[in-house]
Order: C-alpha cells, then sequence, then structure tokens
C-alpha cells in the first residue's frame, strides 16, 4: 500500500503509539493475558486506521475534455443554485461531496486549465454537512478555468475532525486534470461552483470516486 507525504507526521507518531503499547503490555502486565491482548488490538486499530486513512491509490487519468472528474472520493450531499459570493458574485450551481473518515481525503483538479484564484480562510470547524460550514469553516477557495473559458470554484472545506487542509494551488500555474490539488485530514468536504445551465450527472446521495466519477459534461467551444 503507498502511503501519502501528508501522512509521514501522524503515522510516526501511530507507530510510536503502537510500539509504546505493544510493548507495555508484555512487559508491565506479562502475567494477564487479557490486557495484553486489550491493549495489543487497541495498538493495532490505531495504527490500522491511520494508514488507512492516508493511503495512496493510483487514480492516475487519461485526460479528458468531455466531462468535469469528482475532485474527491465521498457522497454527494448538495445539488442546488445559489449565489457564489467571494468570486463571482452571481449564481452558480453548487455541487457538494462529503468525505467521511474512512474515504481517501486526497484532492485532484477535475478540469485541466490555470488557477485564476487562491485563497485560504482560517475558520470554526463545524461538523462538515453543516449549512454554514462553507461559509464559515477553515477552508480554502481555488478557481480554474480551462482553455474554452469555463471556471470553477472549488473549496476545501474543513470539518469537524478536520484541523488541517493541504492545498498546492498557486495562483496564474497550470495544472492537469487529475493531478493533486490538496489534502484535508479527517472528515470534511468539497464544494464544486458550476455555471447555471452544466449538465450534471451525478444524484443526491450517490457515491463518487475522485478522478472517476464524472460529475458534469464540460461545455466544447
Amino acid at each position: 500500500m503507498t502511503l501519502h507525504k501528508e501522512g509521514r507526521a501522524s503515522i510516526t507518531i501511530a507507530s510510536v503509539v503502537f510500539i509504546a503499547l505493544v510493548g507495555t503490555a508484555y512487559t508491565v502486565f506479562a502475567e494477564n493475558m487479557i490486557v495484553q491482548a486489550l491493549l495489543s488490538a487497541i495498538a493495532v486499530f490505531q495504527l490500522v486506521i491511520i494508514l488507512q486513512f492516508f493511503r495512496k491509490p493510483d487514480r492516475s487519468l487519461k485526460e479528458n475534455d468531455l466531462f468535469l472528474y469528482s475532485p474527491c472520493d465521498g457522497k454527494v450531499v448538495v445539488i442546488e443554485e445559489t449565489v457564489e459570493n467571494e468570486y463571482y458574485q452571481e449564481k452558480r450551481i453548487q455541487v457538494s461531496i462529503f468525505m467521511s473518515p474512512l474515504n481517501v481525503h486526497i484532492n485532484w483538479y477535475p478540469i485541466k486549465g490555470i488557477v485564476k484564484y487562491f485563497k485560504y480562510h482560517p475558520g470554526k470547524f463545524l461538523v462538515a454537512w453543516h449549512p454554514k460550514s462553507s461559509t464559515d469553516n477553515e477552508r480554502t477557495t481555488v478557481v480554474v478555468e480551462n482553455k474554452n473559458g469555463f471556471s470553477i470554484l472549488l473549496r476545501q472545506i474543513a470539518g469537524a475532525l478536520a484541523r488541517r487542509i493541504e492545498c498546492y494551488a498557486k495562483e496564474g500555474e497550470q495544472v492537469d486534470q487529475g493531478s493533486e490539488m490538496g489534502f484535508i485530514k479527517f472528515g470534511s468536504r468539497v464544494d464544486i461552483f458550476l455555471p447555471i445551465g452544466t449538465k450534471i450527472l451525478v444524484d443526491l446521495e450517490e457515491k463518487v470516486t475522485g478522478n472517476r466519477t464524472p460529475i458534469a459534461e464540460l461545455p466544447i467551444k
């Protein structure tokens, strides 16, 4: 299993905890098999959870100008028209994907283009499905425009458990469809804001896979 670079510190800590728990089990509680088994189980469980969270599956993607692909794993929790007030100042179609702690937490660029805007916002840590999490929580905003002038806004949103958002976007850089945009540690959400009239290809409550599930059709000029 390949592990993501963002997990190095967490995996190191989990490994130290594993060694400490197992060492304690077989030294301090050498005569108590029940406590040994319990501490060993806890040690294995916490290490497996951390390794699973920071897994990095092969999601290589052949670029496709026909579709906008899901930027993350998770479940579609919002599809609605709303006013996007940070960048566009106009109505957009919002598609939100909630990532549980069990999902892969890498975020990918859903289209190829130029990063037109990037901003980090410090904030609260409301649960990711809370209506105000999109505007009140710690988050990043990234706007990407492709060669046809089709522009989307992506917003990484921290949740109640997520305490760190990593975003690799830089204004003015060219990004490839399917390349890594960032990583959110522990339960979170990604919002996508699309032009009104964009054909959406997913439904509410649908489970999606990053770099695999088409979210919308792209206009071809």
